[in-house]
């Protein structure tokens, strides 16, 4: 699951024109270390939730990796 969670962020920077990740960990903040703003946010909200059919910001705000691997469990 951590790889295909790498993927879809990368593929949220990649549409964005920012630089990839090569490899991350549970407790990277998705605005402040990958410096997602609110559209990238947005598109990956909508990305996981059509991969794992889960609204990841459903129950309130999600600030790092590890916390959207836990909603997805």
């Amino acid at each position: 699951m951590d790889d295909k969670i790498l993927q879809i962020i990368n593929t949220v920077l990649t549409n964005r024109g920012k630089k990839t990740l090569e490899v991350f960990n549970r407790d990277l903040r998705l605005r402040d270390d990958i410096g997602f703003d609110s559209l990238d946010l947005a598109e990956l909200t909508v990305r996981i939730e059509a991969e794992y059919g889960i609204d990841i910001f459903e129950d309130g705000i999600v600030n790092t990796v590890g916390e959207i691997l836990k909603k997805i469990k």
